[in-house]
């Protein structure tokens, strides 16, 4: 018998580590169904994702392949991130609830999972996602931000930790000869980011360094198809810093969401702007210092209790960040195992919204 298509749209395809994960997680629970789906997962390299999971994969601004894939389709998922968001453009919202729309008029089940909300800047973007969020079949979100807007809206929802924390880890072979202590540092391209703000980061961990004696591995988050002779401005920015402490650094170019995941095993600190970076270090035991640039960033740290700063307030002093991050990694409280534990287990109520509503017959 043909397995019912499961549509899934997300930020996939662009070498986006965080949205990557959590395609990995969704396809990894999808595979648990007790009813056998087909995953169909539009993207910006459909190629590249159909190789890389198995999946049947098409481009995700191809019209016609969209329509057959709508056609062909019984449910359609959100997958996870934050997608519903218009500080950056208005476009990105408006094509995920056009998609979503469609769905919805086409008939097919559609959910929202594990989604972040916000910011949301217009109020005809805010009208448009309200209305799209309350035609879905069900939804579930991943943190307090995101359900406070459904919860105004009146749309009934589940609240979850990222799939993400729930994803496996494995190391690579020569995990084990990095020297210890490490820390990690996983930093992204930012406005806020100035030529000024990289100079006093770039000093800071060179003081810090000089303090711990400490292995730093630059973790990009975002990068090119491999093969590129660009890897993009994540790798960039790690090069940047990375020369001014060549001796005992270096970046690491790592696709594979659970191998990601598996660098900050071991880990000592880890100093992120990326969400999922915060993620995956605080899951694997990591104390964990932010710099936000985003509001989902600033939320995650202050529910895991962990320190950091906007981006926009970070100190401009290189010693005031080495203070503080010194004090981090000399009495920061990572998660203890069954922290980590308790909130990968929370984080498998994502998994039970596919379970309760991916059913056939």
């Amino acid at each position: 018998m043909k397995r019912p298509q499961v549509l899934i749209c997300g930020y996939y395809g662009y070498g986006n580590a965080g949205d990557e994960a959590l395609l990995l997680a969704l396809l990894r629970e999808l595979e648990q169904l007790p009813d056998p789906v087909q995953p169909v997962v539009l993207s910006r390299r459909p190629a590249e994702t159909a190789d890389t999971y198995g999946v049947l994969a098409y481009p995700r601004f191809n019209s016609l392949a969209l329509r057959r894939c709508l056609q062909e389709a019984q449910a359609f998922i959100w997958g996870g991130g934050g997608l519903l968001q218009d500080r950056t453009s208005w476009r990105s919202p408006l094509y995920y609830l056009g998609v979503m729309g469609l769905g919805q008029r086409w008939g097919l089940k559609t959910l929202a999972w594990a989604q972040g909300i916000g910011p949301l800047q217009r109020g005809w973007i805010r009208a448009l996602a309200r209305r799209s969020l309350a035609g879905c079949t069900a939804i579930s979100v991943r943190d307090g931000v995101a359900s406070q807007w459904l919860q105004e809206w009146g749309i009934p929802h589940q609240v979850a930790p990222d799939p993400v924390w729930s994803l496996p880890s494995k190391t690579l072979p020569e995990w084990e000869t990095w020297p210890q202590p490490r820390i990690a540092v996983v930093l992204r391209p930012h406005p806020q980011l100035t030529g000024a703000c990289l100079e006093a980061l770039s000093q800071g961990l060179q003081r810090l360094q000089a303090s711990t004696g400490a292995y730093l591995l630059f973790v990009p988050f975002q990068l090119a198809p491999p093969g590129s002779p660009d890897l993009g401005p994540d790798y960039h920015l790690a090069q940047q810093l990375q020369q001014r402490l060549p001796h005992r650094s270096q970046v690491l170019e790592i696709r594979d969401p659970c191998l990601l995941k598996g660098v900050f095993r071991g880990v000592r600190l880890a100093i992120t702007m990326r969400y999922h970076g915060l993620v995956m270090a605080a899951a694997e035991g990591c104390a964990c210092f932010g710099l936000s640039y985003d509001p989902k960033v600033k939320t995650l740290l202050q529910e895991l209790g962990m320190p950091g700063w906007d981006l926009q307030e970070m100190p401009t002093d290189p010693e005031a960040l080495h203070q503080a991050w010194l004090a981090c990694y000399s009495e920061g409280l990572a998660l203890s195992p069954a922290q980590a534990d308790l909130w990968a287990r929370q984080s498998a109520q994502h998994a039970q919204l596919l379970r309760q509503h991916l059913k056939w017959g």
